[in-house]
């Protein structure tokens, strides 16, 4: 991939989406029950992982990676499992876009990250369907608006 503004601003979004991720999954893990936890645990790590991958390749390219913010506002209030389960989704479809913006400037190393960033959010936001006992689970095109 170059390291064109184009570029770099897609790869800042995502990154601003791992952040978001992060901090929501600290509301998020509160209100969920034992396997809800640790299924939310491992989406922290993944996230984080992703996280620092991204702020590597804009080091590596000499783009300034985008800083986590103080603070996010929440979509909504999250005050039980069922918002937590919501707000999971939610977060995992957002992500989910960004990455998807990704794949379509990326190649080599970089579309390799992009392409597990898409499908292991995707992956988990039909997880967090199922937990929370949605239906359809699946989505015909994650990360697609509308």
């Amino acid at each position: 991939m170059t390291a064109g503004p184009d570029n770099v601003e897609r790869l800042r979004s995502a990154l601003m989406s791992e952040h978001a991720a992060l901090y929501a999954y600290g509301r998020i893990g509160v209100h969920l029950n034992d396997a809800g936890r640790a299924e939310a645990r491992a989406a922290e790590v993944a996230h984080r992982g992703r996280r620092d991958a991204l702020v590597v390749h804009l080091d590596q390219v000499k783009a300034s990676p985008a800083p986590a913010d103080a603070g996010y506002t929440l979509p909504f209030p999250v005050i039980d499992e069922t918002s937590a389960l919501m707000l999971a989704e939610y977060v995992e479809n957002g992500v989910t876009a960004n990455w998807r913006s990704v794949l379509a400037a990326t190649e080599n190393e970089l579309r390799r990250l992009a392409i597990d960033g898409y499908s292991d959010a995707a992956v988990r936001a039909t997880r967090w369907r199922k937990i929370a006992g949605q239906s359809p689970l699946r989505t015909a095109f994650p990360g697609r608006p509308g």
